[in-house]
């Protein structure tokens, strides 16, 4: 059997390595893009992070392979609420005209937490 050095097995043309190189790239790029939110955004996003590691365990909900709209509404509903609270305890009550707006921004965080912790575990469906 011929034997050529500078062909490389099929199993070597694809390193492994370089498979997470390029994961911890786009999760210090997505990261880097997150400190771009604007004051407020990021201010909520801190708290949304800090708030959703009491449901990061083996078995949560938010690696469900499919996660329940209505479960994922609820949970991002109780961060409101927290969050909520802590702007009142910290003298920033959020005016009533613009909860609607914050609620929404609130779930979109949460929505964004839990797929970036999705991806970072390896639970998410994209692999980067």
């Amino acid at each position: 059997m011929f034997h050529n050095p500078k062909i490389l097995p099929f199993y070597m043309t694809y390193p492994m390595p370089l498979f997470y190189q390029e994961e911890d790239a786009v999760m210090r790029d997505l990261e880097y893009l997150q400190e771009m939110y604007p004051k407020e955004a990021r201010r909520y996003q801190k708290m949304v992070s800090r708030i959703l590691d009491r449901f990061d365990y083996d078995g949560s909900i938010i690696y469900d392979e499919y996660p329940d709209r209505l479960a994922v509404y609820k949970m991002a509903q109780d961060i409101m609420a927290v969050i909520a609270q802590e702007e009142k305890d910290a003298q920033r009550e959020i005016p009533a005209e613009k909860m609607p707006e914050i609620s929404e921004i609130v779930q979109i965080l949460v929505c964004h937490e839990i797929y970036k912790r999705r991806q970072a575990k390896g639970n998410g469906f994209l692999k980067f």
